[in-house]
């Protein structure tokens, strides 16, 4: 078991890093979380069929560890959004934010942006298929949907992507050309 699990860390942990981190937007959060899916593959390893391939299992267990994380934090923030007196304090972050550390391509960081504009499921979607190069066979068994799900939650996704991406492109003053969603 130790080396099948050092196996599947080694050849996955980058791709199930960045799935997290296009998911939550914070590195240190999501090496957090690329742990606890590996936690998730020790303790359910013995109970893996095989019906999929390894990396589809993981991005399936990904998938869940991010959704639990969303629905942890929801309480927490709001929590703090009810106890913060907006009238009285300023909330100041002077740090760099991820996205501008990480995408220095234009194209790509109002990409990035305008995927927080899709939903929960597009993104996963456009994540696993354009970031992560699955295919949708692959994307439908990592979130345990039906190819035709998967199909219509992406092109929902692209369609929102690519007009939110104009949108920002015409605002920012990009040229409409630089911009496109390829299929």
């Amino acid at each position: 078991m130790e080396t099948v699990f050092q196996e599947l860390y080694e050849k996955y942990h980058h791709d199930v890093f960045s799935f997290l981190f296009y998911m939550v937007k914070n590195r240190e959060q999501a090496e957090d979380l690329v742990q606890e899916v590996y936690i998730r593959v020790l303790k359910s390893y013995d109970r893996f069929e095989g019906k999929s391939s390894e990396k589809t299992w993981l991005f399936s267990i990904a998938r869940h560890v991010a959704i639990d994380s969303f629905r942890k934090q929801k309480g927490w923030k709001q929590r703090i959004i009810d106890s913060f007196d907006w009238n009285k304090q300023d909330v100041k972050d002077f740090a760099p934010l991820p996205e501008e550390i990480a995408l220095q391509n234009e194209q790509v960081q109002i990409m990035y942006h305008c995927l927080d504009k899709c939903s929960v499921d597009q993104r996963m979607v456009l994540i696993l298929r354009y970031i992560q190069s699955l295919s949708i066979v692959e994307t439908a068994e990592s979130l345990g949907w039906t190819e035709s799900k998967v199909k219509t939650t992406q092109h929902r996704g692209l369609k929102i992507l690519k007009a939110h991406m104009e949108e920002m492109g015409i605002r920012e003053g990009v040229d409409d050309e630089k911009i496109r969603v390829e299929r």
